[in-house]
């Protein structure tokens, strides 16, 4: 008995530090990823929000209209 109960505190330990450790790292990794793709895309970005909003216009005025 005294051996499963050691065994769930050393699983409880790795898995809360694995859990804390995570968080910092990986999300500064995404963001550097996001960032990336977004100065390499910025034309395509900017074309398709353009085109979008472009066509959110026209069709707003063919209701108003």
């Amino acid at each position: 008995m005294q051996m499963k109960e050691q065994w769930r505190k050393i699983l409880k330990k790795v898995t809360t530090f694995q859990m804390d450790g995570i968080g910092v790292v990986e999300i500064i990794l995404i963001l550097v990823i996001l960032i990336g793709l977004v100065v390499i895309f910025k034309d395509n970005i900017t074309e398709i929000i353009n085109n979008a909003f472009e066509s959110i216009t026209n069709d707003a005025s063919a209701i108003i209209n």
